[in-house]
């Protein structure tokens, strides 16, 4: 196979490899930790979007059910202006309620709950790890990046071991503010949409390494990009170039190791070039003696996404050449070549 076909079939399946398309987030899980402390504090506070059920005891005229506007505000049938409910309990709210209840109704007794709370959207983790989720932060409770993987039950072979956080929401109240020093700015377009990167090998260390999860987050972690090994190496195959990096005789060794015909004093790398991308053909090739980097003669080559790496098979001396003829004598034909009077071996 020519180095030029070789390239071309590896091309075509890098194409198929980006094809594939992610898994969408699965079922939810509703957290609240046992082993995170919940600091006292006013309870629950109500914004946008939360529905609210009001039961007024022996008074079914003045039972309602309302969503919170994006306002904030909540729209009361009986009263001809909306109750701000935004950043309030339900008990701070249910004595606005009774307030205006009591103008049609002595010492009424009035119920209110919020029934939906989608002012808070979950969080959700997906791209790649073993389980996609949404999480369902329980207010009070302060969900980290280590929790969300644990949820998903940690990231899956094929990992970066990269994850970028997209903090979709605004926070709804000044008490969801705390240690989030990265908000949304409202006059932004959805396509920038604030994001931060963070190491799965850092998050052990803690603190910013690993941050704190809000409603509305995006956790995504990213697929790590291949690079490719084929030629006169045991298992040629992709392999998958993580945070820490591959250098080309590591990556070497993980596809086994070369084959006794491997020419290892030139073995070509095919780099993607500046500004390009990994299906262009027309590549940046580059050579590197294996026997010199082994020697530590010649410094290793840190291998790049999408790098293509081939390893030639050496030409025979003509004396192994003749002598492999003289073993096939009996066995094997030679014929001469039609247009360059040549010889061609072939096996009946």
């Amino acid at each position: 196979m020519t180095v030029k076909t070789t390239l071309l079939a590896i091309l075509s399946l890098m194409l198929g490899a980006l094809a594939y398309g992610q898994t969408a987030p699965s079922s939810g899980v509703d957290l609240l930790p046992t082993s995170i402390k919940i600091t006292p504090n006013r309870g629950y506070l109500i914004g946008p979007g939360d529905v609210i059920a009001v039961r007024v005891l022996g008074e079914k005229d003045f039972d309602f059910t309302a969503t919170v506007d994006e306002d904030g505000k909540l729209e009361v049938p009986f009263s001809e202006t909306p109750i701000l409910a935004k950043c309030r309990t339900e008990r701070e709210l249910r004595a606005d309620v009774i307030t205006y209840v009591k103008k049609y109704v002595k010492q009424p007794d009035v119920g209110l709950a919020v029934t939906e709370r989608n002012s808070r959207p979950p969080a959700v983790i997906w791209g790649e790890v073993n389980q996609p989720h949404e999480v369902v932060i329980k207010w009070g409770a302060k969900p980290t990046l280590a929790y969300m993987l644990a949820a998903a039950q940690g990231a899956r072979e094929g990992s970066s071991g990269l994850v970028q956080i997209f903090r979709t929401k605004n926070p709804v109240c000044e008490e969801d503010i705390e240690g989030n020093t990265w908000l949304v700015d409202p006059n932004n377009s959805a396509s920038e949409v604030p994001s931060k990167m963070f190491s799965i090998a850092e998050m052990a260390k803690g603190g910013d390494s690993n941050p704190r999860v809000y409603p509305g987050d995006i956790v995504f972690v990213l697929k790590a990009a291949p690079v490719y090994i084929n030629g006169e190496v045991v298992e040629p195959k992709g392999i998958w170039l993580t945070e820490q990096g591959i250098s080309l005789q590591e990556a070497i060794a993980r596809a086994g190791g070369v084959r006794a015909e491997a020419k290892t004093k030139d073995v070509h790398i095919y780099l993607v070039k500046p500004g390009g991308n990994a299906m262009d053909r027309d590549r940046v090739q580059i050579s590197a003696n294996l026997e010199l980097i082994k020697l530590k003669q010649q410094s290793d080559i840190m291998l790049q996404p999408n790098d293509i790496i081939v390893v030639d098979r050496t030409k025979d001396s003509l004396g192994v050449t003749m002598l492999k003829f003289a073993i096939g004598i009996g066995k094997t034909a030679a014929t001469a070549s039609a247009t360059g009077g040549g010889y061609r071996i072939s096996t009946p």
